[in-house]
């Protein structure tokens, strides 16, 4: 019997929210994130269609790393059988719990399952890290540094890949990740964080004037003062002439007495 109530808010179009309203699941998804990761209702949606190849019986409804992995294997298997394609990088999103990752996942197997599109939704790419979430909060409330590893590198993914280089380059790209957030902050907010301009900026600027012919133009850069620059512009086959000055110099007594 399916649910009366309607699912929670969970990120999904309400085209694939009333799908699966229609589709009698064990029990109604109310967190995407949470409910998603285990695969276990991704089978069973599999399974509505394909019952012979999902046999509920083999999957674990467990939330262990260990079962939600043996989970997906069954599930890959069965796609790579039926050249049914999900993005890999969807799926480690879902299994890790990272944002907008098994929103992304269920929008897919819709696709798959229903072979229709859904309309008028923004492709969510794959940017499965907390960014959004973080520009909504005040700058006062985001997130440090250590906090934005934590927030971005799930204690499942060190698990899955323990390999410390891996895990390095990971934890190096959430920073250079936040650091360039910081430097933004920092120039659409230069008063919070106390930044002085330059000399350059602090330094008066007048304008050039240019000169066409003999005529010279004249821009005022402060009160009462202005500026003025003259550049003779010479066109191609223009002829300049010039006037010798003679400077006639007083002759100079000699300090050597003969």
């Amino acid at each position: 019997m399916a649910y009366a109530q309607p699912p929670k808010k969970t990120g999904l179009p309400r085209e694939v929210v009333k799908w699966l309203q229609s589709l009698d699941l064990s029990f109604p998804p109310k967190n995407a994130r949470r409910d998603f990761s285990n695969g276990y209702l991704v089978a069973e949606m599999f399974s509505r269609h394909y019952p012979e190849d999902f046999p509920m019986h083999s999957y674990d409804r467990g939330t262990s790393l260990s079962a939600k992995q043996g989970n997906w294997s069954q599930i890959e298997r069965f796609l790579q059988k039926q050249k049914l394609h999900l993005m890999k990088e969807a799926i480690d999103g879902t299994i890790h719990c990272k944002p907008g990752a098994a929103e992304l996942l269920v929008q897919e197997v819709y696709t798959i399952l229903t072979k229709q599109s859904i309309k008028g939704v923004r492709d969510p790419g794959l940017d499965f890290t907390d960014q959004e979430y973080q520009e909504q909060l005040p700058t006062v409330a985001r997130s440090t540094a250590s906090k934005a590893i934590k927030n971005n590198l799930k204690i499942t993914e060190i698990m899955a890949e323990p390999n410390i280089s891996t895990n390095q380059r990971k934890a190096e790209a959430i920073i250079h990740r936040h650091l360039e957030q910081k430097a933004t902050e920092r120039v659409h907010n230069p008063g919070r964080f106390k930044v002085k301009p330059p000399l350059g900026q602090l330094a008066a600027r007048r304008p050039l004037v240019s000169c066409q012919g003999d005529e010279c133009s004249e821009s005022p850069a402060s009160a009462g003062t202005a500026s003025k620059l003259c550049l003779p512009s010479l066109q191609s086959g223009a002829t300049v002439s010039f006037k010798e000055i003679k400077v006639r110099q007083p002759a100079r007594r000699s300090l050597v007495n003969y």
